[in-house]
């Protein structure tokens, strides 16, 4: 099946934000809950929003908690990503060949470009929706279906494309095909749990899906 239109999570799919984020829940928690979780732990809180994962750490302290994550993961943003391969390449290539490109993410919006400004990759997509966009995040359907009527395309000819649970079901829940990556950090096994329509195990895979025969 060819696809038209290609909607990407970014934390973990797109940047390999995951040492950060990680790293960032440790200096927040560890100090407050010593001996609480252990760095596997965290695994769990990659995906959901902040205020989700938050809620469940300490409820009554959501809120402060988060703020304190934002601030130390800004400072160290840039130390603590690093880029999957092929990556830009490939949705340069996309772009080149008239796909359409979409951002599907539940980080901040103010966050969420950074990432995207790092890497170059900003203008490469012609929607960007983030939390900031939506009244709830994925796996609800709304911000797939958000991207979807902005970029006018219609849902048999899109796919969702993401690291986590979140990102498949909410392709599956708006109605779209979805993908997950092998370079999950939760890794292909806790993917196909959740019946993905493809697994990309190299970024280079989405010539084939979408229907180009390569990047030249």
């Amino acid at each position: 099946m060819n696809f038209e239109a290609l909607l990407f999570d970014f934390d973990g799919t797109l940047l390999n934000t995951n040492d950060l984020i990680i790293e960032t829940f440790a200096h927040v928690i560890d100090p407050k809950f010593p001996g609480r979780y252990q760095r596997e732990d965290y695994l769990k809180f990659i995906g959901p929003t902040l205020v989700e994962s938050f809620t469940e750490v300490d409820a009554s302290n959501a809120e402060s908690l988060v703020a304190e994550y934002r601030l130390w993961n800004q400072e160290h943003h840039d130390e603590l990503v690093t880029e999957f391969p092929h990556v830009k390449e490939v949705l340069v290539a996309l772009r080149e060949a008239g796909v359409r490109l979409a951002v599907v993410s539940t980080k901040r919006g103010d966050t969420l470009r950074k990432g995207l400004d790092l890497m170059g990759i900003t203008e490469l997509f012609e929607v960007i929706i983030s939390q900031d966009e939506v009244t709830h995040t994925k796996p609800h359907p709304e911000p797939v279906e958000k991207a979807v009527a902005l970029l006018g395309v219609e849902k048999s000819k899109t796919l969702m494309i993401g690291d986590n649970s979140h990102d498949i079901l909410g392709g599956h829940n708006a109605g779209v095909k979805a993908a997950g990556v092998a370079w999950s950090y939760k890794g292909i096994a806790y993917l196909e749990q959740f019946n993905p329509d493809y697994i990309l195990h190299d970024m280079t895979d989405l010539y084939d899906i979408v229907g180009i025969k390569s990047h030249a």
